[in-house]
Formats: C-alpha cells, structure tokens, sequence
C-alpha cells in the first residue's frame, strides 16, 4: 500500500469514528515477499502527523529488530507527535525467513520469551521512570535518562502479543491489553489461563483487555462479506471474552460494509454492551495485512 493510500484510509477510519488503527512490524510481507513494503516506526509517526484522534499503534512490534531502550524512545516520541494517541504493541518476533533475509539473529524459543521478558520490563521501566537502571542477562541500563517524558502518564499503554503459557504470564505482569489470534475455543482457554496468571499476582483480572487480531485468510469467514457474516464472525469472540477486535481493513469494493458497522453495528454494541465496545463497538483497525504468525510462544 502506498503512503497515499495509508493517509486516505487512516484519516477515513478516523472520520467514521473507529477507535484505532494498527501498522504491522514486518521487513517484508510474509504473504507477499517480493512486494514492497515500510517499516512499522516510521510509517507510524508519519500517520500519527496526518490524523488528529484515532488511536495508533503497531501491532505488534518485534522485539527483534530493535533495543528495547531504543523502542521505548521512539515510542515516546511518536506519543508526542499524536499528542497522546499512541499504545505500544510488543511481540518476541515470529517470521524467521526475514531474520535470515537481513542477518538478524533469530533465537530460539526460550530465549525469545526470554528476552521478550527483560525488553518489557526496561519498556515499561523507561517509559514510568525520568533516571533508570536494569541489569538483565540480554539488556542492561545504566542511569538512563528518559526526557522528555511521555505526554500520556504513567506511560502509554502496552498491548502485548502472546499465545502461550509463559508469555502470558508476562502478559499478566505488565500488560495493560493482551492480543492474540486463534479461533474462539482457543481465545477463551487462553482468557481463562490470563484470569488465573492475574489472580496469582494479585492482579484483578477485569483491569486486563482481551483483544483479537482476526485477518481473512481464504479458509475463514469473511466478515466484511455481508451484515450477518460480520456479526458471526464477532459474536463467537465475544461470548469468549474477547472485548476488542482488531480487523483487517476491507477491500476497496467493500467500504460500504466499513460504513455500516461504523453506522449501525458501534452505536448498536455501545448501547448494549458498555465494555465489549471499547473494543469491538470501537472497532478498532488493522491496516495491514500480514498473515498468521506461525509461532507457539
């Protein structure tokens, strides 16, 4: 997709009112290689320049392509560009072909929750506090000094990526939106495993959204193929706990579906359903259209 095209369609979900709208984190399309592509930071704080009350993000961001201290300074700094829109999307990374594409060592499994773990934490840490120290077995800081601070306090929200058990227990400790993917069984296991994770720790688990990323691959429902298709395709998540929903954006032939649900479908869920709507009735959008990640983490 082209700038052009980006600016057009994130300042028209901002005009039918979705709560936000999402860039993804990859050096190369997974589904299309060969075709070109932007990279997630700079393409946000661009988009952040031309929209004025959508909330932005990235969803989520690998953390192998960059030092968590460094993310945490361009997360500040596009929290600023957006006057105070921005919620930081984190994952451990998934796409190995485009570590090997651009020689980025690609760990395996334990370490990337391991380091997933430790650049949460100086995330978090660089984001609450003015003057920082850490020393991780992967990260280390050293009275780092985090000025100018975020415009939103304590720090912009985290949207954490995770899928299992130990990630969600990460999850549990920090985040302040868990996002997956999966069908509605999986989704509501998982809400049932993040409820427990937060009750060890004291944690109330209502005070933790549960957000869906659901992208139309062949093989699934569409759900901006009709009215009743949409609602079959959010219902199930719903009743499974899922209280936000982050879509693949339609194709041009299909914007009309976009301004039904903006017209009818929100206000509907808002009404009816106070909390589901800060998420599906918000509606929240991906602009992306990268493809299922394939890792267990």
């Amino acid at each position: 997709m082209t700038w052009e095209k980006n600016v057009e369609r994130w300042q028209l979900f901002e005009r039918l009112g979705f709560e936000s709208a999402w860039v993804c984190d990859h050096l190369v399309q997974p589904s299309r290689p060969q075709g070109p592509y932007f990279e997630a930071w700079s393409l946000l704080g661009g988009l952040a320049a031309r929209t004025e009350k959508i909330r932005i993000g990235v969803l989520v961001t690998s953390n192998t392509f960059r030092h968590p201290s460094v993310l945490a300074k361009m997360a500040v700094t596009v929290d600023h560009i957006s006057n105070g829109r921005l919620e930081v999307g984190l994952g451990a990374g998934w796409y190995e072909p485009e570590h090997e594409m651009f020689g980025i060592p690609f760990p395996e499994t334990r370490e990337l929750v391991a380091r997933f773990r430790e650049a949460v934490q100086v995330i978090d840490r660089l984001m609450r506090e003015d003057t920082s120290s850490f020393a991780g077995s992967y990260y280390q800081l050293r009275n780092a000094q985090s000025r100018p601070p975020s415009i939103q306090k304590p720090r912009p929200p985290l949207v954490l990526g995770a899928f299992g058990p130990r990630m969600l227990k990460i999850v549990a400790t920090y985040a302040d939106t868990w996002n997956a993917f999966g069908t509605p069984k999986e989704m509501r296991e998982r809400n049932q495993m993040l409820d427990d994770y937060c009750r060890e720790i004291g944690r109330e688990p209502d005070t933790l959204d549960r957000s869906l990323y659901y992208w139309v691959p062949t093989t699934d429902a569409d759900p901006w193929a009709s009215k009743q298709a949409f609602y079959d395709v959010i219902n199930p998540y719903i009743e499974a706990g899922v209280n936000q929903f982050i879509l693949d954006q339609p194709r041009d032939d299909q914007l009309d579906m976009l301004e039904w649900v903006a017209a009818e479908v929100l206000p509907q869920f808002a009404r009816k359903v106070p909390h589901t709507v800060e998420t599906a009735a918000a509606g929240k959008i991906d602009t992306s259209d990268w493809k299922r990640p394939q890792d267990h983490l």
